[in-house]
């Protein structure tokens, strides 16, 4: 079984309304060194690996026909083998 960590964001460029309002808000707190900020997408799940595929064809397939939008976000991804008793 493998552990797979999805990591997506907004490519650079593109606006992020989201982390924009974030930043107002945490403004209006006095914190007032915050610039940048971005918001993204955090996935976590196990995958047992069909055959024929690899962990890392079928991942990237999940990514860019799913979990982004490859027009606006960029994708990575990390992998990890999970020992089950």
């Amino acid at each position: 079984m493998i552990k797979v960590k999805v990591y997506v964001t907004l490519k650079a460029g593109v606006l992020d309304p989201q982390g924009k309002a974030i930043e107002q808000a945490l403004e209006a707190m006095d914190v007032n060194n915050v610039e940048g900020m971005r918001v993204g997408k955090y996935m976590e799940f196990h995958l047992e690996p069909e055959k024929g595929q690899t962990v890392d064809e079928q991942v990237t397939t999940m990514c860019e026909q799913l979990l982004s939008n490859p027009v606006i976000e960029d994708y990575r991804y990390e992998t990890e083998e999970v020992i089950t008793p």
